[in-house]
C-alpha cells in the first residue's frame, strides 16, 4: 500500500448513481470483466473438463475448498465419485494431485492463484515440478480480477512460476481459451499453471477471429494492424482488441497478437511480428511488470537485436488496493479507455 492510497483511506466516500438515479451495486470478488457486448459462457472450465473425463477415466478434480469459485463444483456434481475435497489446505492438495499422478491419474487442482503461488510453491517444486507429473494446476482470481486486495491480488503468479524447470504456463483470454485448454492440459505430459476466468466468462476472440483455437505454445494474430502492435495474454487480449477499435476510429492501426501460452513463449512468430518495421511495440498483461510476459519478450528482443520502439502496460510493482473491479482497472491502468489512451500517448 503506498502513502497515497493510505490518505485514500480516509477521504469521504462518493456513491455512484445509475440512470434511474438508483445506487450502482459494485462487488469486489465477482471477476467483472467490463465485458460488455459480448457473449457469456458459463463455468467453460468446469464444463469442458466433464467432456473429457466422460473419455478419459484418469482424470479426477481436487480442490481446497474453492471448488464453487473455480467452477469444478459442476464437475464434482456431475462425477462426485472423481472429485476429492481436501479442505483449506493448499500444501496437502499439491501433495495429494502428485500422489495421484504417480499412480497414474491426471489431478486437476483448483484454489485461488495466490495460494498456488505463494502459500503451495516449494510443495509444488519439490512434489510436481521436479518429477514432472502430469498435474494441471487451474487457479481463479490470476492478477487483477478480484478487489479484495493484496490478500486475494495473485499480482506475480506468472514470474513465481515462470522460474519453475518443467512448468507450463497458461493465460487464457476469453471462453475459448478456456475450453480450449482444458483439452491440450491433458495431452500434455506434463505440469501446467493455467490462470483461470471463472462464472460466465465473455466469448471475444471468434468475433476477430473466427477460426480462432487454442494451441498450446502458440501465440496468434488476432487483428491487423499497420501502427502498433500489441503482444497480450489473458484479459490484456480482450482489453486489447477493444482499445484499437477504439483507437481506429482516429485512424490508428493496432495490430493484436495474443500469447496464452507464457511458457513456453512462441518466440519465433513474437519475434517475426515484432521485426515488422514502423510499428510501435506493447506487451499488454494483467501482472506486475517484473518477471512477466512483458520481460520475457523483451530479454528475446534483446537476445535476438530485434529493437522495436518497445512499451509496456502491466500492474506497478506493489500492492494494489481494495475497492470494486472497474475502478481498479481504471487506477491502475487495465481499462479499455486507459490502454488506448497510453498507446496513442506514446505514438
Amino acid at each position: 500500500m503506498t502513502f497515497a492510497s493510505m490518505a485514500r483511506k480516509y477521504e469521504p466516500r462518493t456513491v455512484s448513481l445509475g440512470p434511474d438515479g438508483e445506487r450502482v451495486a459494485t462487488s469486489a470478488m465477482i471477476a467483472s470483466l467490463a465485458a460488455e457486448g459480448y457473449d457469456a459462457v458459463p463455468a467453460p472450465f468446469g464444463h469442458a473438463l466433464i467432456e473429457l473425463a466422460k473419455k478419459d477415466d484418469r482424470i479426477v478434480g481436487l480442490s481446497a475448498d474453492l471448488s464453487k469459485y473455480t467452477d469444478l463444483h459442476v464437475f464434482a456434481n456431475a462425477m462426485p465419485d472423481r472429485f476429492y475435497q481436501m479442505g483449506m489446505a493448499e500444501q496437502l492438495l499439491m501433495s495429494a494431485a502428485a500422489g495421484m499422478a504417480r499412480e497414474g491419474f491426471i489431478p486437476f487442482a483448483t484454489t485461488y492463484a495466490v495460494f498456488a503461488s505463494r502459500r503451495a510453491y516449494d510443495f509444488i517444486a519439490m512434489a510436481i515440478a521436479e518429477e514432472n507429473l502430469p498435474v494441471k494446476i487451474v487457479c481463479a482470481l490470476p492478477g487483477l480480477t478480484t478487489g479484495y486486495g493484496p490478500s486475494h491480488q495473485a499480482t506475480e503468479d506468472i514470474a513465481i512460476f515462470r522460474g519453475l524447470p518443467n512448468m507450463t504456463i497458461i493465460d487464457p483470454c476469453d471462453a475459448n481459451d478456456v475450453a480450449g485448454m482444458v483439452p491440450e492440459m491433458v495431452a500434455h505430459d506434463g505440469p501446467v499453471y493455467a490462470r483461470l476466468l471463472r462464472g460466465k466468462v465473455p466469448s471475444v476472440l471468434t468475433r476477430f477471429k473466427p477460426d480462432y483455437k487454442f494451441k498450446l505454445g502458440k501465440a496468434q494474430m488476432i487483428r491487423e494492424g499497420k501502427d502498433v502492435l500489441v503482444i497480450s495474454t489473458g484479459i490484456m487480449t480482450m482489453r486489447a482488441l477493444d482499445a484499437a477499435e477504439k483507437l481506429a476510429a482516429d485512424n490508428v492501426d493496432v495490430a493484436v497478437l495474443h500469447v496464452p501460452t507464457i511458457k513456453p513463449l512462441d518466440v519465433e512468430t513474437i519475434l517475426a511480428e515484432a521485426a515488422i518495421g514502423g510499428r510501435l511495440v506493447v506487451v499488454a498483461e494483467n501482472h506486475t511488470v517484473n518477471g512477466g510476459l512483458g520481460e520475457a519478450v523483451a530479454r528475446e528482443l534483446l537476445v535476438a537485436g530485434v529493437t522495436p520502439t518497445f512499451r509496456m502496460i502491466g500492474l506497478p510493482d506493489e500492492f494494489l488496493e481494495a475497492g470494486a473491479l472497474p475502478t481498479l482497472h481504471d487506477m491502475y491502468g487495465l481499462s479499455v479507455n486507459k490502454v488506448a489512451e497510453r498507446i496513442k500517448g506514446w505514438l
